[in-house]
């Protein structure tokens, strides 16, 4: 059944009575993908990293992880895989690194590279000037970031995240978003399947989104071909002619409408990145005065506000 995928989630159903949290989802994340996991409160986000990391059983279908399915095989599927999902709880009279040793020697870790891992893990969370530290006097965002270190520890392939910056305040979240960044940015071989409601957050971090809503999927695919899959706005500001700036601006390609409001231009630019440079590169050989070219709209929040409106 596997196709290589490091995650995979075949016709996954989970039911509770009547209720239907999970319905027939079908979604393969990339290899070495940051994907941001995105819908409703109560679309199935949650409910699927449950099944996902082994907290609770599926209904019907499968969920695999490395092509070993989680709820035949567990352990196995779920070795080589860090998590974070829910509130993380610790014992509070332990630090971070008396933490990190205990999870290490569950998981099979021999001492040596427990030790080094936990000094390496801890400058990239940003807790070294605390591992000797009781983790019961920590705060909400420094607990997180430990629990983000303890997913990090056996360099795992896969790794699950659900909201890891809910309930953080601006700081938290700042500190957390620049940790995650880096994990991102890191060299190691890993795939991340994060869960959130912050779109922006998403739209910094990850390079695919899947959305789903009342346990359907409703749409898998790069960030950038979702965000700009009606194409691109772009205002552009002159001090010369208007209408010899929209008359010269319909006649280019990939144009497919152009709108205007005082000295502002709107044209709707259908292409990639690459098409809004050739269009720089027009708009200043044309020598019409234009001196300010900026994108507009076209956030993740436009289109998830679109697309979750058409599923209702």
């Amino acid at each position: 059944m596997s196709n290589g995928y490091p995650i995979e989630i075949h016709g996954l159903r989970k039911a509770y009575g009547s209720f239907v949290a999970v319905d027939d989802l079908n979604l393969n994340i990339e290899k070495n993908s940051f994907t941001g996991f995105l819908g409703p409160n109560g679309a199935g986000k949650s409910t699927t990293l449950k099944i996902l990391t082994n907290l609770t059983k599926a209904s019907g279908g499968n969920a695999l992880i490395n092509g070993i399915d989680v709820n035949a095989n567990p352990k196995e599927a779920l070795r080589g895989t860090g998590t974070v999902v829910e509130t993380p709880e610790f014992y509070s009279y332990l630090t971070p690194a008396e933490t990190f040793r205990y999870i290490g020697e569950i998981i099979g870790m021999s001492s040596e590279s427990i030790k080094t891992q936990t000094d390496e893990i801890l400058e990239e969370v940003k807790m070294t000037e605390w591992k000797d530290n009781r983790i019961g006097t920590f705060s909400k965002g420094m607990k997180q970031r430990i629990a983000i270190g303890q997913s990090l520890l056996d360099n795992p392939s896969v790794i699950i995240l659900d909201e890891p910056t809910s309930g953080l305040d601006p700081r938290g979240t700042a500190e957390m978003r620049q940790i995650l960044k880096g994990i991102r940015n890191g060299k190691r071989d890993l795939t991340v399947l994060m869960s959130s409601h912050m779109l922006y957050e998403v739209s910094d971090l990850c390079d695919r989104v899947a959305m789903i809503n009342h346990g359907k999927l409703l749409l898998h695919d790069e960030l950038e071909k979702v965000m700009f899959s009606s194409g691109r706005k772009v205002v552009l500001k002159t001090v010369g002619s208007i209408d010899e700036a929209v008359s010269k601006l319909k006649g280019l390609s990939n144009i497919s409408d152009v709108t205007v409001l005082g000295k502002e231009i709107t044209v709707r630019l259908d292409g990639d990145r690459e098409a809004q440079a050739q269009l720089m590169k027009e708009v200043v050989s044309m020598n019409i005065g234009i001196y300010s070219l900026a994108q507009s709209g076209n956030t993740l929040e436009d289109r998830y506000l679109d697309i979750i409106k058409e599923s209702r």
